[in-house]
């Protein structure tokens, strides 16, 4: 599932490819997640000039308009493809034709990734707009792993499997640590090993493909990775999988609260 440095990317990348342009026409194919009518949804669009694309937590929002936002959610398999002359997408969801003849597809052999018409934003905080001490007092009040923290869009928005183990090796917390029982300094190295962390993952991106609308670069990261087996330090990469989901780890992490 792409994370918050993939979706900033493609947000930025989408932006640039179709800001100020004029969406001709909509093409819905699967319609079983769509919160309107197809015909609600295209009269609402088409005919519009995207003013700009961003990023809110996992979802991407495509805004023409004052009562014309698009969120789009790519779910777990979900992309994002340019449109290609004489060559039609493979498991299309929705689809984006402009008058200059461009476009875009959001595909999902699942079905699965989602269009919204004018999605509710969430007022739980994005890993990049959490204050350091909303982020301590969240900490403070909560018995479960830290990892599980980290995931729970309930608590904070943006953060997935892969970069939470990064981020927790950054500040060397060990990933089932109760979130409660870390200190307050080893919190705050925490909260800004997530901003340093997700900020260089987005530049390690950009610099690796900086056109990149679909896929999940991971070849930079420290530890959550299936073919290395030793941290930069030199640390054994150790995994354990809880609940269908890898957690990378090694020794260099701190245990709090753990007998």
């Amino acid at each position: 599932m792409p994370e918050l440095p993939d979706l900033e990317v493609f947000a930025a990348n989408l932006d640039k490819q179709f800001k100020g342009k004029v969406l001709k026409e909509i093409d819905v194919t699967v319609t079983r997640k769509l919160n309107v009518e197809v015909p609600e949804l295209k009269k609402k669009l088409e005919g519009h000039k995207l003013s700009s694309v961003s990023r809110n937590g996992k979802s991407l929002l495509l805004d023409f308009g004052k009562d014309r936002m698009l969120g789009l959610h790519l779910m777990l398999h979900g992309e994002l493809q340019m449109k290609e002359e004489g060559k039609e997408p493979r498991f299309p969801i929705i689809g984006f034709d402009f008058t200059d003849g461009s476009g875009f597809f959001m595909t999902d052999f699942q079905k699965a990734a989602t269009p919204t018409l004018n999605p509710v934003i969430s007022e739980v905080p994005d890993a990049f707009t959490m204050s350091k001490e909303a982020f301590l007092e969240l900490l403070a009040g909560k018995k479960t792993e830290i990892k599980s923290i980290l995931l729970d869009q309930k608590f904070i928005r943006g953060i997935g499997n892969a970069y939470a183990d990064e981020i927790l090796w950054e500040a060397r917390i060990y990933p089932f640590s109760p979130a409660k029982a870390i200190p307050a300094k080893n919190a705050e190295k925490l909260y800004e090993a997530m901003q340093r962390v997700l900020k260089n993952a987005i530049a390690e991106i950009r610099k690796a493909n900086p056109d990149q609308l679909s896929g999940e670069l991971r070849d930079f990261m420290n530890i959550h990775h299936s073919k290395k087996t030793e941290s930069p330090t030199g640390a054994r990469i150790q995994t354990r999988k809880v609940g269908g989901r890898t957690t990378y780890f090694t020794e260099e992490q701190e245990r709090f609260g753990l007998s």
